[in-house]
C-alpha cells in the first residue's frame, strides 16, 4: 500500500508540475490558465488526501 501512494503522490505532483506551465501569470484568470488552476488545486488536494491515508495507515499499524 505504501508503494501505491507514493506512485500516486508522484503522479499527482507531475500532474501539479505539468499545470504550472500552461498558468499565464499575467492573466491567470483567463482562458486555458483557469483549467490549469483547477488542475494545480485538484493535484494539490489529491496529495493531501494521500498524505492523510498514509498517516492513517501508521496510526492502524500502531493500534494493531
Amino acid at each position: 500500500m505504501k508503494k501505491l501512494i507514493i506512485a500516486l503522490a508522484c503522479i499527482a505532483l507531475g500532474l501539479v508540475v505539468f499545470n504550472l506551465f500552461y498558468v499565464d501569470f499575467t492573466a491567470p484568470l483567463q482562458g486555458d490558465s483557469v483549467v490549469a488552476l483547477v488542475g494545480i488545486v485538484a493535484g494539490l488536494c489529491a496529495i493531501v488526501l494521500l498524505a492523510l491515508l498514509w498517516v492513517a495507515k501508521a496510526i492502524q499499524d500502531k493500534v494493531k
